[in-house]
């Protein structure tokens, strides 16, 4: 069964809501909700990853998950049965809500991951490196993450979801993604409990301490909550957005590679190889002097103090 890739409509959805709410925001005189300079660097960002992402779907995720799909699936009798024993899911509405979970369950951790193994932040800190919070920001998209993010999804085609299915789900995850980055959508009431929220989102990209890694969900916050990461917007505190070691350029090419060049540089000043591979794979703020912190240590420093007071 073919689909329509959703994000084919997303993306003049994507335009003119940014058009709106920027818009808006000049009405109101919200004249710093958006930087020109900023937005054109998040802009130039959103164009190549339109332009570069289909190709590199292709490559790294429609083969990669047609031939998983193939081998743990093979046709007998004329049907997909998995090597488990079962009969491959079909396109029963049961079998979308189930992929539309496991989706987000991948997100969750792809996503989670890119804020923990430093080598993943430098390609993921591009979409975290602007000061401002609006819908330009959410089309500031690296394009490094391609290489590696399918296979955090390759379980889903393993177990039986057809390819076209799990597509569908990626691209459904993107469009709420996208709107999630607004400031003028409130709380929403009962949705809270169970949705991940454009005020969740708001606390995720703050670079205040208590907020730093937290609310890692595509559309859900279930596993946020589950696994310990969930944490609600404090109106009482005034949020900081970007990241705390910022490119401080404009430059699209300094923003998509800078973090990479700060991993070098450590891996060359590194003593043995246990320095080097945690600059690598070990946490953002990871350093066997303590000279700087990762989230986590900042966080108990900052409990800490708070507990002293």
């Amino acid at each position: 069964m073919d689909f329509a890739d959703p994000l084919v409509y997303g993306v003049p959805c994507f335009i003119a809501l940014i058009l709106l709410e920027f818009s808006y925001s000049q009405h109101n005189k919200h004249n710093d909700l958006y930087a020109w300079k900023d937005f054109m660097a998040s802009g130039s960002m959103g164009i190549a990853t339109a332009i570069l992402s289909p190709l590199l779907k292709v490559v790294f995720m429609i083969l990669l998950f047609e031939g998983v799909y193939s081998i743990f699936n093979p046709v007998i009798n004329g049907e997909h049965i998995n090597i488990l024993g079962y009969k491959s899911f079909g396109y029963e509405w049961y079998a979308w809500a189930l992929c539309m979970l496991g989706d987000d369950f991948a997100y969750y951790w792809y996503h989670r991951a890119n804020h923990e193994i430093r080598l993943f932040w430098a390609a993921y800190i591009v979409h975290h490196s602007s000061d401002n919070f609006n819908l330009g920001t959410g089309i500031r998209n690296g394009l490094f993450t391609h290489f590696y993010k399918p296979f955090f999804y390759i379980w889903l085609p393993a177990v039986g979801f057809p390819v076209e299915m799990i597509l569908v789900c990626l691209a459904i995850e993107s469009l709420w993604q996208f709107q999630l980055h607004s400031q003028y959508i409130p709380k929403l009431g009962f949705l809270e409990k169970f949705l991940n929220t454009h005020t969740m989102h708001q606390v995720h990209h703050s670079r205040n301490v208590e907020y730093l890694d937290k609310n890692h969900g595509g559309f859900l916050n279930i596993f946020d909550r589950l696994f310990g990461t969930w944490k609600e917007l404090d109106t009482k505190i005034e949020t900081k957005y970007g990241v705390t070691h910022s490119p401080n350029s404009y430059n699209p090419v300094i923003i998509l590679t800078h973090e990479f060049k700060d991993i070098w540089r450590d891996v060359k000043n590194a003593k043995g190889f246990k320095e080097k591979f945690m600059y690598v794979f070990g946490p953002p703020g990871w350093s066997p002097d303590g000279s700087t912190l990762t989230v986590k240590q900042q966080q108990r420093r900052l409990l800490k103090n708070q507990k002293s007071k």
